[in-house]
């Protein structure tokens, strides 16, 4: 296979919008107008409420997970329709705005009760009874439209044999629950529904996910696939192991598959493609790079996360455990790719066409610094929750301090500007995290008052 016969000067490294190609995985509604409004809205809150739960910790254990679980199911009622079709939808029916509603209001119920519910706890009453069925009923419900029949029906199946697991045959037979024990134990104790998984949701995950968007729409990503093209872009198969090092590069600040093949992908699919790569190897190459980025520190998958809960142990020992292992993974799968592109005579990208690394380094090295005040502050012993919330804080004083410091005609004063701004975020440390909210919010008002700034605190927005 050759090379594209006809190419610009040089590519164009910049963050591509969404495509159809890729609007596979979700499936959600293409809303407009009030909806629209009204889902920022929510998701506004949503982060706001996680923000507040990682500053100020206001509310019990089990009333955080609660709330985060009614923010869930409001978002999923929202976005995702009832039964899937070609075309997306686009308008939110009067079900499902009740849906939304309830399974959020359901997580008032943990807080306003919640001293009774602590009194009679093994001992339900009718009205526990009917919320905690809702709930189950709901979360069935929402797994379906987000993921599909598969998993709920499992999880359908081990809930039948808890209930009626006592009428089995021989070794199958259980001891068999009562509908209140298991309604009990799935919607209001620490077992079920909000259980390990949901606790590092609502503390670790949703923040982590926060400080990953926030550095993607600061220019990270483009960061990523300028260092990737510029260092191997050229070399034999050049595209492809593009994708495993910007992948690998993507999976430091996302630990999910899934974002990476849709931030990483959309830009270095179509180009493994436009230079003779098949549909097929292109795709392979991106999701088994992509995968990857689950056990690629610091910000590792999901697993990684309860793995530190449920054995006990620091985040940071789970991270050092994983250096070697991620490592040994994209190395294979670099590997991999030089040998099938030897094989199939794939070529590079002309050089006159790649980036220079070194000078991408150099005009964006300040986007790497919260992730290493990250890794420097997991290492040094403090919480994964307090660790983010200082590499969240960071990254939102760079994203909005860059729109004022590019009115600052004189480089003396860009510098002041940027040491005062790093110790702000330092203060973090000592006094907590109001004095730094003090200075984002100084920050978003300036913002309004100089060009470019609306620009910058719509980025804000939509992270």
């Amino acid at each position: 296979m050759t090379q594209a016969a006809h190419a610009p000067s040089e590519l164009s490294f910049e963050h591509p919008a969404p495509s159809e190609e890729f609007q596979e995985h979700g499936h959600t509604r293409n809303l407009g107008g009030p909806a629209l409004q009204a889902v920022v809205f929510a998701a506004i809150a949503f982060s706001a409420y996680q923000l507040m739960i990682a500053g100020f910790t206001p509310f019990s254990s089990l009333v955080t997970r609660s709330f985060h679980v009614g923010f869930l199911l409001l978002l999923a009622f929202l976005l995702y329709p009832a039964v899937q079709r070609a075309k997306p939808a686009t308008r939110i029916p009067w079900y499902d705005w009740v849906l939304a509603l309830t399974g959020f209001a359901l997580g008032f119920y943990q807080w306003i009760f919640e001293g009774d519910l602590i009194q009679r706890s093994g001992d339900p009453t009718t009205i526990d009874l009917v919320v905690g069925t809702i709930v189950v009923v709901l979360i069935f419900e929402a797994a379906r439209r987000i993921l599909g029949v598969a998993l709920p029906i499992v999880c359908g199946l081990f809930l039948l044999y808890g209930l009626f697991g006592q009428y089995l045959p021989g070794e199958l037979a259980s001891r068999g629950y009562s509908f209140a024990q298991v309604v009990d134990q799935l919607g209001f104790g620490t077992e079920g529904i909000y259980g390990i998984p949901t606790l590092v949701s609502a503390t670790y995950i949703f923040l982590f996910i926060l400080f990953g968007a926030f550095l993607e729409h600061a220019g990270m990503i483009r960061l990523f696939n300028n260092v990737a093209l510029g260092f191997v872009g050229h070399a034999q198969g050049g595209p492809a192991k593009v994708a495993v090092i910007s992948s690998g590069f993507m999976g430091m600040i996302s630990g999910s598959g899934v974002a990476n093949v849709l931030t990483i992908g959309q830009f270095t699919i179509p180009l493994m493609k436009r230079f003779g790569y098949t549909a097929t190897f292109a795709g392979a190459v991106e999701a088994t790079s992509s995968m990857g980025g689950q056990i690629m520190p610091p910000v590792m998958g999901a697993v990684a996360f309860i793995m530190a809960e449920t054995l006990n142990v620091p985040y940071a020992t789970i991270v050092k455990a994983a250096v070697i292992p991620a490592f040994l993974y994209y190395f294979t799968v670099f590997v991999m790719v030089h040998l099938e592109a030897g094989r199939l005579s794939l070529l590079g990208i002309p050089k006159d066409q790649c980036p220079n690394p070194w000078r991408a380094m150099k005009e964006n090295w300040y986007l790497l610094l919260p992730l290493a005040v990250l890794v420097m502050m997991l290492f040094e012993g403090f919480t994964p929750m307090f660790a983010g919330m200082m590499g969240l804080a960071l990254t939102a004083i760079m994203i909005l301090g860059m729109a004022i410091a590019a009115r600052i005609s004189y480089t003396a004063f860009r510098v002041v500007f940027w040491i005062a701004m790093g110790l702000s975020a330092a203060s973090f440390a000592k006094w907590g995290i109001q004095p730094v909210m003090a200075v984002i919010a100084a920050l978003a008002v300036g913002n309004l008052f100089v060009k470019g700034g609306k620009k910058t605190l719509h980025t804000m927005k939509m992270s």
